[in-house]
């Protein structure tokens, strides 16, 4: 995906406060390779000039539907035909009416009348404009007419009212246009369990024992398989990354818990990807009460904790795709085959921890997948790419 031609964005910017957010999802999806042109309202032309945007976007931007400055390739109906996809961001009171009911009265809202793309509004007002009825109701008529909206956050407003009305971070606005531009919705109907993150298992109420995972790997499988059409549960030991919209999300700690939560799971899935680091051992006794230290060394007993993966391979229903992942330091192919025939898993993700860009709490990530039929190797990728990728594989793509 990373070579294919990036689509085009189309960011219509309206006369709100929370423009600033705008600039950095337009500088974002620049950076990314996207085509971003950008149309501004006379009202956004009050917040923020227009060579801020033709800056961040590296195209010029239209303000004026009668210009003569514009090449011929831009005009409305062009540029309409040219967008993937389309967001309003901040989409106002004002600029909500006039979708909802058609009108089109400068180059926004005419090229946004003209496009046939996904449409996504992302409603920023005072809270009270917001909930009025006029607003509520030209919100449901937008849905009415297929348009996506990407609900308001509540929070501090510019106004000094407290309540719904803030628009989502920038990095919100980019996760909700990706997943209108997935083209293939390839697991459309499938529902899909992902786990990520690592337990703690408690020695007493002040300590525990955990490890270097953050999570990121799997909650990129669980977007990649969200953008994909699936319906994905995500169980996920305590890590620091946001919960992830249209995710149906189960926190955890423990490795007990986490056996707990995705167990009773299985008979429901199509497809199950365990990629939390589970503790492979849990102290055979949680004190109470903190430990205080004594002299000279202390010992810590510890037990076995049940093997998530195992117990799924032993039960997995005709059909269902287990997918397992395995960390390694050193005989990775070795131990993972092992592994892949243990567990009765379809597939086994691997990667060697001490190789540059594989470990924990890092972006990218450089797996082989082994399966009965042989072994794939992916090479250092994001980890959003590698979430792509070895979500087609394991779906036979």
């Amino acid at each position: 995906m990373s070579e294919e031609k990036k689509p085009c964005v189309i960011v219509g910017v309206t006369g709100g406060i929370a423009v600033y957010k705008t600039c950095g999802l337009v500088s974002s999806l620049t950076k990314q390779g996207y085509e971003v042109h950008v149309l501004m309202s006379e009202a956004a032309e009050k917040f923020v000039t227009p060579l801020t945007f033709q800056t961040l976007s590296h195209q010029r931007v239209i303000t004026d539907m009668f210009s003569v400055e514009y090449e011929p390739d831009v005009h409305h109906v062009s540029l309409a035909k040219k967008a993937d996809v389309f967001v309003i961001a901040p989409a106002t009171a004002d600029v909500i009416a006039k979708v909802a009911n058609g009108i089109a009265d400068d180059m926004l809202t005419t090229t946004f009348l003209a496009a046939e793309c996904p449409k996504l509004l992302v409603p920023a007002m005072n809270t009270h404009m917001l909930m009025n009825p006029a607003t509520q109701d030209n919100l449901e008529k937008c849905r009415r007419y297929g348009m996506h909206i990407l609900e308001s956050e509540c929070g501090y407003l510019a106004c000094g009212d407290t309540g719904r009305g803030r628009m989502p971070e920038a990095d919100e606005i980019e996760d909700a246009l990706k997943q209108l531009l997935v083209r293939d919705p390839y697991l459309k109907g499938k529902k899909v369990l992902i786990t990520a993150g690592p337990t703690q298992e408690a020695i007493d109420p002040v300590r525990y024992l955990t490890n270097h995972s953050s999570g990121k790997m799997g909650y990129a499988l669980a977007l990649a398989a969200r953008n994909a059409g699936a319906e994905v549960t995500l169980v996920a030991g305590k890590n620091h990354l946001k919960d992830l919209r249209g995710v149906h999300m189960i926190p955890v700690v423990s490795a007990a818990d986490m056996a707990a939560a995705v167990l009773p799971l299985q008979k429901d899935m199509d497809l199950m990807i365990l990629a939390a680091a589970v503790a492979d051992y849990t102290p055979a006794e949680t004190s109470e009460e903190k430990i205080h230290k004594q002299e000279g060394d202390a010992m810590l007993e510890l037990k076995r904790t049940q093997d998530i993966l195992a117990t799924l391979g032993e039960h997995k229903p005709v059909g269902q795709i287990l997918v397992g992942f395995s960390m390694e330091t050193e005989n990775a192919e070795q131990r993972s085959l092992e592994k892949l025939k243990k567990k009765h898993c379809d597939y086994i993700v691997s990667n060697n921890v001490k190789e540059p860009g594989a470990g924990f709490a890092v972006d990218t990530n450089k797996v082989t997948i082994f399966s009965a039929e042989g072994k794939k190797e992916l090479g250092l990728l994001s980890k959003e790419e590698t979430a792509e990728k070895i979500l087609a594989a394991v779906s036979g793509r």
